[in-house]
C-alpha cells in the first residue's frame, strides 16, 4: 500500500510540474500595473499579451528613461504606489537586482535556462537568486550605407565588407580608403563615440579597485583612438545622439563650412536598427547592411522585474515569464520587428530563413 501511495504521489509531482506554465496562465487576472522607460513592453502587452490574458487588465505607465529611476526609487523603498511589474534598463538593472525590493523569479528563470543565453539571466542574478530577465539579447554590430560601401570598395557584400573593417588597424586603414578616395567627403564614422561600447567592451578591469578609480587599458586606448580619427579626418566631429548623429543616418550631415559629409557607418547593437536606424532614417530603408565590425562587444538592453511587495505575483510572474521566455511569443516578436531574442530555441528556428527588409534583405540573424 505504501509503495502504490508514493507512486502516486510522484506522479501527481509530475502532473503538476508538466502542467505549471499552463496553470499560470490559467490563474493569471486581476490587475496589473506596469512601468517602463520603453514603448516595447507596451507594444507586447496591445498586440501579444493583452489578446491572449483576456482575465489581466493591465495599467502602464511610460517614463522618459532619464526619470525613470526617480519616479521608481520612492514608491519601492516606501511600497505605497509601487507598480507590480517594470522594465530595467542596463544602466541601472543591478542597482534593483541588488536592492533587496524585487520579486523573487528564479523558478521563471530555471524553467528557461535550457532554452536561453546565460548573460541575460546572470545580469538579473543576485546572491544566486535571480530578480530580473529579459527577452533580448544586444549584441554590437557595425550598420553601414550599401550605397557608400559599393562607391568606395566596389561592394557591399556584408561578408567582403567585414574584410575592411575585420580588426582596427583594418578599420583605420579603410578610414585612410574612404578619405582618400572621397576627397575627404566619406568618413568611417559620424562621431569618435560610436566606439565606446566596442572599447567598453573590452574592459577586463572594473571602475572601482579598493574605493579608487581604476582605469582600465582599454578606455586609454579608446582616448587614443578617439583623437586619432579627429586629427586624422576620418569621423564627422558630432556627438553620438546629437541632432548632427542622426543627421548622418539620413545623410544630411555637414561640416562647418555647410558641405555634406557622408557617414559610412554607425556601431549600434541590435536594437538600434529598429529604434535608432529605422526611426530615424525610415527613407533609407534597403541602402544599409550589418556586419560584426572591428571587434565584439554588447550594449544595453531592458530588464523585466517585479516588485517583491505585489499583491498579484501569480499575473506578475505570468507577464515576466511570457514577454522573457514564451517561444511563440518571442517568435512572433522576433519575426515582427527583427530583435534578437535570448531565446536560443527561437533564433535557432529562424535564423536559416530571417530577411530584413531594412537591411536590404539580409538575414542579420545567421
Amino acid at each position: 500500500m505504501k509503495k502504490i501511495l508514493i507512486v502516486l504521489v510522484a506522479a501527481a509531482v509530475l502532473l503538476s510540474g508538466c502542467s505549471k506554465k499552463e496553470e499560470a496562465s490559467k490563474e493569471a487576472s486581476g490587475k496589473l500595473v506596469v512601468w517602463s522607460f520603453t514603448d516595447e513592453l507596451k507594444t507586447m502587452i496591445d498586440k501579444y499579451y493583452g489578446p491572449t490574458h483576456p482575465s489581466v487588465e493591465i495599467e502602464y505607465s511610460l517614463t522618459p528613461t532619464d526619470q525613470f529611476p526617480n519616479k521608481l526609487d520612492p514608491v519601492l523603498a516606501s511600497g505605497q504606489g509601487a507598480p507590480d511589474v517594470f522594465a530595467l534598463e542596463a544602466a541601472f538593472v543591478r542597482k534593483y537586482v541588488e536592492s533587496g525590493l524585487l520579486l523573487d523569479i528564479t523558478d521563471i528563470a530555471d524553467e528557461a535556462r535550457s532554452k536561453s543565453l546565460a548573460y541575460p539571466i546572470e545580469v538579473g542574478t543576485f546572491n544566486g537568486k535571480v530578480y530580473g530577465m529579459s527577452w533580448q539579447a544586444c549584441p554590437g554590430a557595425m550598420f553601414y550605407r550599401r550605397s557608400l560601401a559599393k562607391k568606395y570598395l566596389g561592394t557591399d557584400d556584408p561578408a567582403e565588407v567585414q574584410k575592411y573593417v575585420a580588426n582596427l588597424d583594418k578599420f583605420l586603414e579603410t578610414a585612410e580608403l574612404l578619405k582618400s578616395k572621397s576627397g575627404g567627403k566619406c568618413v568611417i564614422v559620424s562621431s569618435t563615440g560610436d566606439l565606446n561600447n566596442v572599447f567598453l567592451g573590452a574592459r577586463k578591469q572594473p571602475w572601482v579597485v579598493d574605493g579608487k578609480l581604476n582605469l582600465d587599458p582599454a578606455m586609454v586606448e579608446y582616448m587614443k583612438m578617439s583623437k586619432l580619427l579627429k586629427d586624422k579626418g576620418y569621423e564627422g566631429r558630432v556627438g553620438q545622439w546629437s541632432e548632427g548623429w542622426f543627421a548622418g543616418m539620413k545623410g544630411e550631415l555637414k561640416d562647418e563650412a555647410g558641405n555634406t559629409i557622408e557617414a559610412f557607418s554607425y556601431m549600434l547593437p541590435t536594437w538600434g536598427l529598429h529604434y535608432v536606424l529605422k526611426t530615424n532614417a525610415p527613407d533609407t530603408s534597403g541602402d544599409w547592411a550589418m556586419c560584426p565590425g572591428p571587434a565584439p562587444y554588447r550594449w544595453g538592453g531592458t530588464w523585466v522585474g517585479a516588485y517583491k511587495g505585489t499583491k498579484n505575483v501569480a499575473a506578475a510572474k505570468d507577464f515576466i515569464r511570457y514577454v522573457t521566455s514564451d517561444d511563440g511569443f518571442l517568435e512572433a516578436w522576433a519575426k515582427d520587428t527583427g530583435d534578437v531574442v535570448s531565446n536560443v530555441t527561437v533564433m535557432n528556428k529562424i535564423k536559416d530563413t530571417y530577411s530584413e527588409p531594412f537591411l536590404g534583405g539580409q538575414n542579420h540573424y545567421a
